[in-house]
Order: C-alpha cells, then sequence, then structure tokens
C-alpha cells in the first residue's frame, strides 16, 4: 500500500530520522562504574533470593528510550498527516441550495405540490453556512451565506410563481455563489429537459459537489392553454393535450363556450369573442397542473373605438386605413356640419379653412377635456382656425427633406418612414417630435392635453408615398388606439415572465397586492392595473406546460450523474496524532520523575 493512502503528506515521516541520535546516544552512553561496599556485603548476601531478572533489569531501563522513540514516531505521524476516507457531504459546511419556483412545480398529487415536497427536502439541506437560489424567471438570489436558521425561515417563505423559470441559469448563479468547498443541492422536477445539464458540468468542473434532487409526481392528465393571439375583438387560444389518452374540455370566456376533443398530444385552436372588460378564459374540468387552465384576457369596458373624420375633400388612403380596423367604427362628415354623437377620436383632413365652424374646433376641444384623441392632418394651406389644437407653428411649404432617425416610440417602432416630397415647414408648439427632419421641422408629433392626446400627422397626402406602404395602415392602426387611450388587445394581455413597463413610478394593483415602481415583474398569473389601465398575465409556454419528467437517473445524458453524488474525501487525523505525541511526551516526563531523575 503506497503512503499516499494513508498519509496526505508523507514528507513529514522524514522526522523519524530524530531517532537515529537518540539510539546512538543510548548505544555509546558509558556503563555505570560498579564499588564494592564491603560495609554491605551481608546485605547483598542475605537478600541473594530477591535478586531481580537480569532481562528485566535491561528492559527497564531502556523504558526511557522507548518512550522517547515512541514520541518521536508520533510527532512524525502528525507532520505527515495522516487520514482516514469519509463521504464529502459529512464534511461539507458549506451549501447553496437552488429552489426551482417555475410554474411546473405547482402540478398536484396525492394533496400536496412538486413544490411543498421541495421546500421540505430543501431545509432538511441547510449546513452552517447555506445560500438560497431561486430558480424563478431571473434566478433570484434569495439569502448569500446566511446561517442555518435564517436559510430555514429563508426557504419556507418562498412561493411558487406561475411564470416559466431558468434552471440553467439559477445553477450557474449558484456556481458564482458558492464558495470553494460548497456542495450545491437543486431541489426540481427538472422538467424542462435542456441546458441545466450543462451548468451542472461547469459546476463540478469546478471541484463542487452538485447534488441532483427530482419531484416530479403527478402531471400525466394536463391540457392547458399554451398560445393566445388577438385579431380585432377576438382571442384565439391553442388548447394542447400532453397526456396519452383522449380528453375534452370546454373552453369558456365570459357567456361563450366551446368544447374541443383531443387526442393524446393534439394541439386544437379556439376562437371566441372578447366580451368588454375582459374574463377568464377557463378550461373545464380542470387537471393536476391548474397553471395553464386559466387564461386571463384584459380588454377595455368599451371595445369599439368610434371615430369621426371632417374632411372636404375625403383621403380614400386614410379612411380605408382605418375601416379595415376591426374595432373602429368610422364616420365621414363634411363641414361646415354639426358634430353630434359621442366619438373616440376626431381626424381633421383636407379641410377647407372657410368651410370649418367654430363648433367643429370645440368639439376637438371637447374631446380632449373627456380623455379622447385629435388628430390633424398636414396640407398645403392649413387652416388657422385649428389653435391650440395645431401642435406646430405653419410657416409655408417645402419639399424634398431628409429625415432624422424617429424617436423610439410604440407609434414608430418598426415602421420605416420615407421622406415626403413636400412637406409644412414650421416649428413645434407643444409635445414631443417622433419624426423630424434634418433642419428640425416635424413631421410626426404628440402631445397630452389633460386626460386626452394630439396628433400631428406632417404628410401632405397628395405629394407623398408613405400611403402606398403596407405599414400605412399599420400606423394609423397604432394612431388610433393611441388617441382613444385604448392599447390593442395584444398590448394589455402579456405572459408572465415579463415585465410592465412605465414612464416613471406607478402604482400598479398586483394579483399580490400593490406596489409602486417603474416595471413590474409579472410572477404571478392575473390582471394588474396601472393608471386606470387594466393588463393581464398568463402562462402560455409549451416547454413549461410539459410537466411530465423523465426521471434523470434513467434518462443520464453526457456524464451528469443523476441524482446524488457519491464521492468520498480525505478526513485529516492530525489532531488525534497530536495528542497522542504529546500523551507520549508527558508518559516520559512522568517516567522521569518516577524514577527520580526530575
Amino acid at each position: 500500500m503506497a503512503l499516499s493512502d494513508v498519509f496526505l503528506t508523507p514528507l513529514g515521516l522524514a522526522a523519524l530520522l530524530l531517532a537515529v541520535p537518540i539510539v546512538v546516544l543510548y548505544l555509546v552512553r558509558p556503563d555505570p562504574r560498579k564499588v564494592k561496599l564491603p560495609t554491605f556485603r551481608f546485605l547483598a548476601e542475605d537478600r541473594r533470593e530477591d535478586a531481580s531478572n537480569p532481562l528485566f533489569e535491561r528492559l527497564q531501563r531502556s523504558v526511557l528510550l522507548l518512550l522517547q522513540l515512541l514520541a518521536v514516531l508520533l510527532f512524525a505521524t502528525a507532520l505527515a498527516t495522516p487520514y482516514v476516507p469519509v463521504s464529502e457531504s459529512s464534511t461539507v459546511e458549506e451549501t447553496v441550495l437552488v429552489v426551482d419556483a417555475s410554474a411546473s412545480m405547482g402540478v398536484q398529487s396525492d394533496g400536496t405540490t412538486r413544490f411543498a415536497r421541495a421546500v421540505d427536502a430543501a431545509r432538511e439541506e441547510v449546513t452552517g453556512t447555506t445560500s438560497v437560489v431561486v430558480a424563478d424567471g431571473q434566478s433570484t438570489v434569495a439569502l448569500r451565506r446566511g446561517d442555518p436558521g435564517e436559510a430555514r425561515t429563508t426557504v419556507t417563505d418562498l412561493s411558487v410563481t406561475e411564470s416559466p423559470g431558468d434552471l440553467r441559469s439559477a445553477i450557474s448563479t449558484a456556481t458564482a455563489v458558492a464558495g470553494s468547498d460548497a456542495r450545491i443541492v437543486v431541489a426540481s422536477d427538472f422538467a424542462d429537459d435542456g441546458p441545466w445539464r450543462d451548468a451542472v458540468r461547469v459546476a463540478r468542473s469546478r471541484g463542487l459537489t452538485v447534488d441532483l434532487r427530482q419531484f416530479a409526481a403527478g402531471g400525466d392528465d394536463n391540457v392547458g392553454v399554451v398560445g393566445r393571439s388577438f385579431s380585432g375583438a377576438e382571442v384565439t387560444v391553442s388548447v394542447k393535450n400532453y397526456g396519452d389518452s383522449e380528453a375534452t374540455r370546454t373552453v369558456s370566456l365570459g357567456g361563450e363556450r366551446r368544447s374541443v376533443t383531443l387526442s393524446g398530444g393534439d394541439v386544437r385552436s379556439v376562437t371566441l369573442p372578447v366580451p368588454a372588460g375582459g374574463g377568464e378564459l377557463e378550461l373545464s374540468p380542470g387537471d393536476s397542473f391548474p397553471a395553464d387552465d386559466t387564461s386571463y384576457v384584459a380588454a377595455p369596458d368599451d371595445a369599439s373605438v368610434d371615430v369621426l373624420v371632417l374632411t372636404n375633400d375625403e383621403n380614400t388612403y386614410l379612411t380605408t386605413a382605418l375601416s379595415v380596423v376591426d374595432a373602429v367604427k368610422l364616420t365621414v362628415d363634411n363641414p361646415p356640419t354639426t358634430v353630434e354623437g359621442d366619438y373616440d377620436v376626431i381626424v381633421y383632413s383636407n379641410v377647407e379653412g372657410d368651410r370649418l365652424l367654430a363648433g367643429n374646433i370645440e368639439a376637438g376641444r371637447a374631446l380632449l377635456a373627456d380623455g379622447g384623441g385629435v388628430a390633424i392632418q398636414a396640407q398645403e394651406s392649413m387652416p388657422g382656425t385649428y389653435g391650440d389644437l395645431l401642435l406646430v407653428n405653419p410657416d409655408g411649404v417645402r419639399s424634398n427633406p431628409t429625415l432624422d432617425r424617429p424617436a423610439d416610440d410604440t407609434l414608430t417602432r418598426g415602421i420605416g418612414f420615407p421622406p415626403p416630397e413636400a412637406y409644412v415647414n414650421g416649428t413645434l408648439r407643444d409635445g414631443r417630435a417622433l419624426v423630424s427632419t434634418t433642419e428640425g421641422t416635424p413631421i410626426l408629433a404628440t402631445a397630452r392635453r389633460g386626460e386626452g392626446r394630439l396628433l400631428y400627422y406632417g404628410y401632405i397626402e397628395q405629394r407623398s408615398a408613405f400611403k402606398y406602404d403596407y405599414q400605412y395602415p399599420v400606423f394609423w392602426k397604432r394612431a388610433v388606439y393611441h388617441l382613444a387611450g385604448r392599447p390593442p388587445l395584444s398590448q394589455l394581455n402579456a405572459e408572465t415572465g415579463g415585465r410592465l413597463q412605465f414612464g416613471g413610478e406607478t402604482t400598479v394593483e398586483t394579483p399580490d397586492g400593490a406596489v409602486t415602481a417603474s416595471s413590474v415583474r409579472l410572477d404571478d398569473a392575473g390582471f394588474y392595473r396601472a393608471d386606470g389601465t387594466r393588463y393581464s398575465a398568463s402562462l402560455l409556454s409549451e416547454s413549461e406546460s410539459a410537466v411530465v419528467a423523465d426521471d434523470i437517473e434513467s434518462s443520464e445524458e453526457g456524464g451528469v450523474v443523476a441524482r446524488e453524488e457519491s464521492r468520498t474525501v480525505p478526513k485529516p487525523l492530525t489532531h488525534w496524532a497530536a495528542l497522542a505525541a504529546l500523551v507520549g511526551v508527558l508518559g516520559e516526563v512522568a517516567y522521569l520523575r518516577r524514577r527520580g531523575d526530575l
């Protein structure tokens, strides 16, 4: 057997060489000189029968040598660091817990969830120093190097989200948090059979122990909503059967119901009208994974957008672009006329100034006061009666401009605005220019007026090619929704795992309570309300709804140890060897004292 199998530093045994001078000194020391004392001869002869055995006397004289050699041996052994192999888990002092809180951990079986089982197991893995990483949408470090009490409290307070998780990112975060001798324990269903394995390999390449604890019971009967799209005032959802046997579900929203039957692995689409104010789209009956049985749909209380175009020379490109928007109810009228009825948006286009009544302008101002929107389209002869409804000071017509890069805004994003052949020159009175010439003249500008919204459209339609662009109706659809203060349904309804962004600090009512922030994470499915607008978030993830997970031990890939690593590490016994050496020295001192040398 090699010395390295017993000692971590075999070189320490070189201290045994100290025994050589001790033995040499013992061998070369002079024998005691015998002196005859006649006075005591009679005592010696009287007690010859009590004479000691010579062998025992030699051994007795050698006890001190043996004690000294034993002390040297124990001292050399301590320097060589003896050890015994033990399981690494019995020596670990630092643990990093990775707890999967993604939606799939909400699968129910036997009266509890995967997440509840994972939390119970994680509490049992707490050691002297423990960090906690949560595999949610952004791999949160819930605790960094806390004591056992803090770690157990942190784990107990965790809750499962209804959003997709990123287990790979969470394990990578745990690797960054872990110390050199730490152990990483991952509690997950491992339903995402993907790149988390790479993160495990990286952690182990650093010499870290990574134990995988799988909680994957239930989920065999899952049928869920995995996709959603909006068209006008309708929503189309994709329903997938993840089970092996045929399943029938009723899809309901508001008062509408549809029945759909799916074979194992099938995906079907169902289209339903969106009621005013929205509602909860539900699959019934439910199953063991409730998170994808409900899709939340947010919608304005009034689904339609009433638009009035005031014009004396109808721009058919404009009216056609508006009429193809499903939610728009379009009215075209010619001044001089009295504006009657309630409208959400008024567009002034190609209006003759001498025919535009004061009442027509007041109708626009009244609409702004009520929270509606007004748009003014540029023309070569701009009426002077627009007053404060016009966002630019017109100063004649110029031609062939060069345009700056558009500002980043929901109205302009993804749209290419070509330079017009001619445009109305001028300066901005109010608001924000979204598209401008290089000389600073606004081509497209917006402003808020109280609760209302204003839009200046600076293209002179007869002298612009933008009306032929396929993005022209896209722009006007966005503009109408913006002016009416009604984002399209696709903007009101998001997927869990994303964020709601606001221009500044905003109070948002979430499913978990009110928060004030400039952006809010959509961890929970449900409705969110901010600035009078209701939004929704729903789990819409095919990968997250695929809750049935293979046993990671039986489906081992690429050398990833499936469940719990079993490794042995050396446990040094130096302190025990040093203690034995000390006992040997103390024994030598005691012997010298008993013999009378001390």
